[in-house]
């Protein structure tokens, strides 16, 4: 099982990334990706924290821990030029903070967000069949999510998801300990929205196609 959203302390997580990585194995896990917030102001010191503690986790760990970043709350134009930086620095999971309906995000994000080279929109609340159809178009991840308030849009964003056809993933976007949860409650909170067992096993194996894609064995 992956999880390829989860926060540390590195932004306003409350673990160290390697408490993240052990509380994550001991549930089952074998991939995570810790995408914590950046924008202008902290991308260089995220980045850089990340990669150092990703390239020093060790190689034969039963769990592989990929670096990442969530591009959050930013002025949509900022997208794709933060995005590419992310990129060519080496990070491996790029995630835009999408437009949940339980923080001001601005209006636009999601579309802004799809338009740059992210591989996951996170908790994309009411999105519109334009924006299911570019994530599609261009293999972008939606996310279905455990995080309380984020989740309330699940169902939509699956319907949506399942009737244009785009990519769906299974995420924690966890900052606390709590957040933490076993693969098979967060299977549950993707059944209430929707998902039967065949469709999530389905998302599972394109997960795990593209996690190969990125290098991870």
């Amino acid at each position: 099982m992956y999880n390829l959203h989860s926060h540390s302390l590195l932004s306003d997580g409350a673990l160290l990334p390697s408490e993240v990585a052990v509380r994550y194995l001991s549930l089952g896990y074998r991939t995570i990706a810790i995408t914590d917030h950046a924008d202008y102001s902290n991308i260089d010191l995220v980045v850089k924290a990340i990669l150092e503690f990703t390239g020093h986790w060790p190689k034969d760990s039963k769990i592989k821990v990929l670096p990442g970043i969530e591009l959050t709350h930013l002025p949509p134009e900022q997208f794709k030029p933060l995005a590419k930086y992310a990129r060519t620095k080496g990070i491996k999971i790029i995630i835009g903070h999408g437009e949940t309906l339980v923080e001001p995000v601005i209006k636009g994000t999601n579309l802004a967000a799809l338009k740059a080279d992210i591989d996951i929109l996170a908790h994309p609340g009411l999105i519109s069949d334009e924006e299911v159809k570019l994530a599609r178009k261009k293999g972008v991840f939606l996310e279905i999510t455990s995080r309380k308030g984020h989740r309330n849009t699940n169902a939509h964003v699956v319907e949506k998801a399942l009737k244009i056809g785009a990519r769906l993933i299974l995420n924690t976007d966890s900052h606390l300990p709590e957040d933490i949860i076993k693969p098979q409650d967060l299977f549950k909170i993707a059944s209430g929205a929707g998902l039967n067992k065949k469709e999530m096993d389905s998302i599972n194996k394109d997960v795990n196609r593209f996690l190969k894609e990125k290098g991870v064995r």
